[in-house]
């Protein structure tokens, strides 16, 4: 977990230590420090994507998987506020739903939200080396006295197929993570 409003070096940095204690004690000194300046920039970079998407906090794979990283992300940002709109009513909703393919109306911890499923392709402008399977659940903040969403996006580039088996079964493993889903006070 990365916070990107406060406290995001340190969890940077936590992260990077973490890591590269990991690694066998045979690799030369060198290549740790290589390793380690490699690593901090593809975090850093990661951020930085993720705050310009409005980020709240980042969440990323980092312990291996049966021998295999996971390339893949989460990023709960904050989303659609504005006061005078009803948080409660389907009309956000049912736009939401209006952009058709992939797109479907879930409920989330008692929140009716939307859930779409999509694959984005690579942008380079963007740092965005790969396409990826994304997966965007947006839910209405309950008890808000401002209209306020939350967004929590998943996106993977799995095996390199977004469509693949690989990124399906990712995909089902969010999707069950988003089951637990819950609202704290």
């Amino acid at each position: 977990m990365i916070p990107l409003r406060g406290g995001t070096d340190m969890a940077v940095r936590r992260i990077v230590d973490r890591s590269v204690d990991q690694l066998s004690e045979e690799i030369p000194k060198d290549d740790l420090v290589k390793a380690r300046l490699e690593l901090i920039k593809r975090l850093n970079k990661s951020v930085r994507q993720a705050r310009r998407s409005g980020g709240l906090t980042l969440y990323l794979p980092v312990e291996r998987i049966h021998g295999t990283l996971v390339a893949a992300s989460i990023v709960v940002s904050e989303a659609l506020t504005g006061p005078g709109a009803d948080v409660a009513s389907g009309e956000t909703v049912a736009q939401l739903l209006s952009d058709g393919a992939g797109s479907e109306p879930v409920t989330i911890d008692g929140a009716d939200g939307v859930r779409l499923d999509k694959v984005v392709a690579a942008d380079p402008d963007r740092e965005v080396e790969h396409a990826s399977r994304r997966i965007d659940y947006a839910l209405p903040v309950p008890e808000g006295r401002v209209a306020q969403w939350v967004t929590v996006c998943f996106s993977t580039i799995a095996d390199g197929d977004p469509r693949g088996e690989f990124a399906d079964i990712l995909v089902e493993l969010f999707d069950a993570v988003m089951t637990t889903f819950r609202w704290s006070y």
